[in-house]
């Protein structure tokens, strides 16, 4: 049976801790937070020791067909658009390889005919030389699609679900291919049978109450650890931070309650690796590498051409999907990006501070030719 029919049915025979993970989802006092963080700590230092994987996201395109409430790609915000040639995409990613960048996330809108598959899959064979883990957030593909871009390069995908309320999901998705909740939903499911190695979920907090979502996430993370056992899974779960629209996020979500839920993450799932990116500020991060991040992006741009300013004679604004001239006098330097960041460091300062904390920063775990079967 797949996830989406047990979500449906509301049963998670398979999540044998579902009781214990509510349980630590319920208001904390301080020592019991404190206590919740100790043993999320210390399972931390056990599976993952005192390291801190490093990578970083390239946005593709921000062009999209999707109408979504929440985000700035949106089809129906008159944002600067771009999309980079693979030739600007090797451009950025050579940038982000003289960082010391070795583990890279292609990002892009939903958009069949800007970002398609042989496009994706096109853009990986540029940049592959320079990047041992290649992962893809890209709109939900079928298996064969996917398959075409495992054979390219990519050795992941990252999957948000962005809510796992169906409800709060239809209202959010106004129109376009994203509306198929289902049809996301199962994408993870088709990525594994295409073959890729690492398979990350998530969700975006302040769309729906975040108890429910944090739990629906677990059970649908314990669903892929028994049923796509061969690939390594990661957890995110971003909180909404402002872009173009102006959403607001009906179900804030606490800096407290977002440690809590990290450490929640980590007791019930001790080798699942949890990512946090550049949205939350640089004082958070930190204090969330001991309780069970193992995975930052660094020095992030969430625009198109932002690590080199590729493509920016071709920026152009869409209203609705119609494309608009730029007034004579209107500055256009840079691609809208997709939200805003908190921690805008640069990779180096963000290593430095990383060693000061007692972690050693990992920019490469990974090489092909390690599962390359040999006659040797």
């Amino acid at each position: 049976m797949a996830f989406s029919d047990q979500l449906a049915e509301g049963s998670f025979p398979f999540f044998r801790e579902q009781a214990r993970f509510r349980s630590l989802l319920e208001p904390k006092t301080a020592p019991e937070l404190e206590a919740m963080a100790q043993e999320a700590h210390n399972l931390t230092t056990q599976f993952f020791g005192k390291t801190v994987r490093l990578f970083a996201p390239l946005y593709l395109s921000n062009e999209c067909v999707n109408v979504c409430r929440y985000c700035g790609f949106s089809r129906s915000n008159p944002i600067l658009r771009l999309t980079l040639s693979p030739e600007e995409v090797e451009s950025e990613a050579r940038c982000l390889a003289e960082q010391g960048f070795r583990s890279i996330l292609l990002v892009a809108g939903e958009h069949p005919k800007w970002v398609s598959p042989g496009y994706v899959a096109s853009c990986i064979r540029r940049i592959r030389l320079y990047f041992p883990s290649i992962s893809i957030e890209i709109a939900p593909l079928e298996t064969e699609e996917y398959r075409e871009i495992v054979e390219a390069g990519a050795e992941g995908v990252v999957i948000y679900q962005e809510t796992y309320l169906p409800e709060a999901y239809a209202s959010l998705h106004l129109s376009g291919p994203k509306r198929d909740f289902v049809w996301r939903l199962q994408a993870p499911e088709r990525a594994y049978r295409a073959g890729f190695r690492r398979i990350g979920i998530g969700a975006l907090l302040g769309l729906a109450p975040w108890r429910q979502e944090a739990f629906a996430l677990a059970a649908h993370a314990a669903w892929l650890l028994k049923h796509a056992w061969r690939s390594s899974l990661t957890l995110s779960l971003p909180r909404l931070r402002p872009a173009a629209g102006g959403f607001s996020p009906e179900y804030p979500v606490s800096d407290r309650e977002f440690v809590q839920l990290h450490c929640a993450l980590r007791m019930i799932f001790p080798q699942v690796a949890l990512v946090l990116s550049t949205r939350e500020a640089p004082s958070l991060r930190e204090r969330l590498i001991p309780l069970g991040v193992t995975l930052l992006s660094a020095g992030s741009r969430t625009d198109p051409g932002g690590y080199t300013g590729a493509g920016r004679e071709r920026l152009h604004r869409t209203v609705h999907g119609r494309l608009e001239a730029l007034a004579s006098a209107e500055s256009a330097d840079e691609a809208t990006g997709q939200f805003s960041l908190s921690d805008e460091r640069p990779p180096r300062v963000i290593v430095d501070r990383i060693r000061e904390l007692g972690y050693e920063p990992v920019w490469k775990d990974w090489e092909e030719c390690l599962t390359n079967n040999s006659s040797a």
